[in-house]
């Protein structure tokens, strides 16, 4: 079977040139002898791998010197606790923009350990939008103001409504939308991302943490939740993710020789446009979302009948595009399509729902 324009949330589809060099190296990595997920994390080959990753990370994002890289485990889910045990140490109070369904488990995680103040919320209309931000409902004494900056279920994104926090830092899930458009990492305290759904397979974790905050870790931690250790121990206090962060490494490479996160962007800008036109000039289709919040990542649609969303789904897997049914609590139509989808994907897509609206009138 030919290979399919997998339209998943995460774990989602990967650049074919990247899968074939890590199928050419997966018996014998450049002359070892042996395959990336045999070697030993201390061995000066992966030692090279790592170094070139995190170096790769860093030029594409163009992050300052003042910022530590780090590859951890355990999803984003893991994070949602690692920064407040982390960071909400001096007044126990953090800030958050509630903008959908990851945004709401931080929430939910952070709550264990402070005081938690909801700065905006869009959760009244079902997160169809991102809310606007009220500069007096923010927490001049907080220890991070928390974002999401694309919502991978209800498909919104941060655009033009940043928050302005003055010494609090900015905390920034990115992880549906890191490395699909350019961010000034110099205006956030803390990033981190999952990489299932850009940045390679499940599995590895990066967060990226301004030194400054490091200084804020308690001692009394369980080891593994500490930033500082991951930091001192260059992400190597305990066995990576060996070959997933190899992985990585070949998806920065493949995007820094497209041209770096500039024309990704630019890419993922004209692949969002291809398939937003079909919604909107159609008579079927609906999106689920204000247009100026609309995410690049995750186009989120709707028929207005349930049945007829179903059958669209199932018959556009059998047309090669899966994974388009929407998450329960949306339904409709969900197209993830994160850096490695193809243009060509696209168009496929857009081009079936031309067909099925004419067929289902």
């Amino acid at each position: 079977m030919e290979r399919v324009f997998n339209f998943s949330a995460g774990p989602s589809t990967m650049p074919e040139s990247v899968l074939k060099t890590a199928a050419a190296e997966m018996l014998n990595y450049k002359g070892t002898g042996m395959s990336v997920m045999e070697m030993s994390h201390r061995s000066k080959v992966f030692i090279e791998i790592a170094d070139n990753t995190k170096a790769l990370l860093k030029e594409i994002m163009n992050i300052p010197d003042n910022y530590k890289v780090l590859f951890l485990q355990g999803g984003a889910w893991t994070q949602f606790g690692m920064v407040p045990l982390n960071l909400m140490t001096n007044s126990k109070k953090a800030d958050f923009m509630d903008t959908g369904n990851w945004a709401a488990e931080a929430i939910k995680e952070a709550g264990r350990f402070g005081t938690v103040n909801i700065a905006a919320s869009s959760k009244d209309s079902n997160y169809d939008h991102i809310p606007q931000l009220d500069p007096k409902k923010f927490d001049p004494n907080a220890d991070y103001f928390h974002i999401t900056s694309n919502n991978t279920i209800y498909g919104t994104r941060m655009t033009d409504n940043w928050p302005d926090t003055g010494n609090v830092p900015v905390v920034c899930d990115m992880s549906s939308n890191i490395l699909s458009e350019v961010y000034d990492v110099s205006k956030f305290g803390l990033i981190y991302a999952g990489a299932q759904k850009n940045m390679g397979p499940s599995g590895v974790t990066v967060v990226i943490i301004r030194d400054d905050l490091l200084t804020r870790t308690p001692d009394n931690l369980p080891t593994m939740m500490k930033y500082t250790i991951h930091a001192e121990k260059d992400s190597m206090h305990n066995t990576p993710p060996t070959y997933a962060l190899y992985l990585a490494g070949l998806v920065y490479q493949w995007i820094k020789d497209l041209g770096g996160v500039s024309a990704m962007q630019k890419i993922n800008e004209e692949k969002a446009k291809i398939i937003y036109d079909a919604i909107d000039n159609s008579s079927m289709f609906k999106g689920t979302v204000a247009k100026k919040d609309r995410s690049l990542m995750n186009i989120t649609f709707v028929t207005g009948d349930k049945d007829l969303d179903e059958k669209f789904a199932k018959e556009a897997e059998k047309q090669g595009m899966p994974n388009l049914k929407g998450y329960r609590t949306v339904g409709g139509m969900r197209a993830s399509v994160y850096n490695a989808m193809p243009i060509e994907g696209a168009k496929a897509l857009a081009d079936f729902m031309k067909k099925f609206e004419m067929e289902n009138k």
